[in-house]
C-alpha cells in the first residue's frame, strides 16, 4: 500500500502530542540496545501465477542482547529523509506542507526472548499492536557450514508455518533471534529460505549499531515534533522496546485491513473522523493507494 501524507505545520505539533497521549505500550518489557544490524534482501512470491515478479524489500534486524526488532529498511531510509527535510523546514520557520510517501512495509516484528513474547506492529493510518507467544520451532542442526561475509555460519532446517525452511545461523552472535518470526537457534539467523525459494531472507550485510544517529525533530522552542507515522518520535531505532500502538487482535486487524483494501479513501476519512470525535484533531491526510496485487501464496500456509 502507498500512503501519501500531506501535513500542515499548524496541525503538526498538536497531532503529534495527541497521538503520543492516545497510544499505549503493549507490554512492559525493559528496553534493550541493538548491538548489530543484519540486513536482508527479502523476496516473497505472493502470486504463483506471476513468479517472475515477486515482492521484494530491503529489511533490517536490530539485534540486542536478548531482543530484536525486524522492520523495513526501505521505510527507515524514507522516514529519515523525510525527517531531515522536515527539520530543515522547521528551522527555516513559517508554515509549510510536505508530501511524505510511504512505499515500504508497515509491519514490524519484535522478539523478546526472555519473555517468550512476539509483538507485531502494523501501520494502517494508525499503529496497531498484536501480541503473540514467540513460536517454538523444532530445528534440526546439521554439520554443514558456510561463510556469509565475515560471519561463520551453520545450517539448520525446520518445518514452520506450512513451509520447509533452511536457515544459516551465526553462533558468534549468540542471540536466539532471526527475521520475521524465525527464532530459537543458538545464534542470529542471517539467512533463511523455504524449499521452493518462494520466501527468501537473503543475507545482505551486517554492521555495528551506532547510537545517536536518529535525531529528534524540534521546533524553534525546543519542543519535539512527532510525525504521524513515527510514534517513536525522538526514540533512536537502535533502542529496542515494545512499540506504541493501539492494542488489537489479529482477527480485528484483518477486518480493518480488508476494509482499507476495499475502499481506502472511505476508511481513512472514517478513522480521521473517529479520531476527531475522540477529542483529537482531524489529520490532514490525502491517500493515494496502489491497486493491491493478488496474494494466493501467503507467507504462512495452512498445514496439510
Amino acid at each position: 500500500m502507498r500512503l501519501k501524507f500531506q501535513i500542515a505545520m499548524k496541525k503538526y505539533l498538536v497531532i503529534g502530542v495527541w497521538l503520543a497521549a492516545s497510544l499505549h505500550a503493549a507490554v512492559a518489557q525493559k528496553t534493550d540496545t541493538a548491538q548489530v544490524l543484519v540486513h536482508y534482501k527479502f523476496t516473497h512470491v505472493r502470486d504463483t501465477s506471476n513468479r517472475t515478479n515477486p515482492y521484494t524489500e530491503n529489511m533490517v534486524l536490530f539485534v540486542g542482547k536478548a531482543t530484536s526488532s525486524y522492520k523495513s529498511y526501505d521505510t527507515q531510509l524514507q522516514n529519515e529523509l523525510y525527517r531531515k527535510q522536515l527539520q530543515e523546514q522547521v528551522s527555516a520557520g513559517g508554515n509549510f506542507r510536505l508530501d511524505h510517501t510511504v512505499t515500504g512495509s508497515g509491519t514490524e516484528y519484535y522478539q523478546f526472548i526472555n519473555y517468550k513474547k512476539l509483538v507485531r506492529r502494523e501501520m494502517l493510518v494508525n499503529p496497531y499492536i498484536i501480541n503473540e507467544v514467540l513460536p517454538a520451532i523444532n530445528w534440526h542442526i546439521s554439520g554443514d557450514k558456510a561463510n556469509f561475509g565475515e560471519l561463520h555460519c551453520q545450517k539448520a532446517t525446520c518445518h514452520f508455518k506450512g513451509r520447509d525452511y533452511t536457515a544459516w545461523f551465526c553462533a558468534d552472535l549468540p542471540v536466539h533471534v532471526g527475521p520475521w518470526k524465525l527464532n530459537g537457534l543458538p545464534g542470529v539467523i542471517v539467512e533463511a529460505y523455504d524449499a521452493k525459494k518462494e520466501v527468501v531472507f537473503k543475507f545482505d550485510r551486517v554492521e555495528k549499531a551506532v547510537l545517536g544517529t536518529h535525531k529528534p525533530i524540534k521546533d524553534r522552542h525546543g519542543r519535539i515534533l512527532i510525525p504521524l507515522d513515527d510514534d517513536a518520535g525522538d526514540t533512536d531505532p537502535n533502542i529496542i522496546q515494545v512499540p506504541n500502538g493501539i492494542k488489537t487482535t489479529d482477527k480485528e486487524f484483518e477486518k480493518l485491513r480488508n476494509a482499507m483494501h476495499k475502499d481506502p479513501n472511505v476508511m481513512v476519512q472514517s478513522m480521521a473522523a473517529k479520531a476527531q470525535n475522540n477529542g483529537g484533531p482531524k489529520p490532514d491526510i490525502d491517500t493515494k493507494v496502489r491497486p493491491q496485487p493478488p496474494v494466493n501464496n501467503p507467507i504462512e500456509l495452512p498445514e496439510k
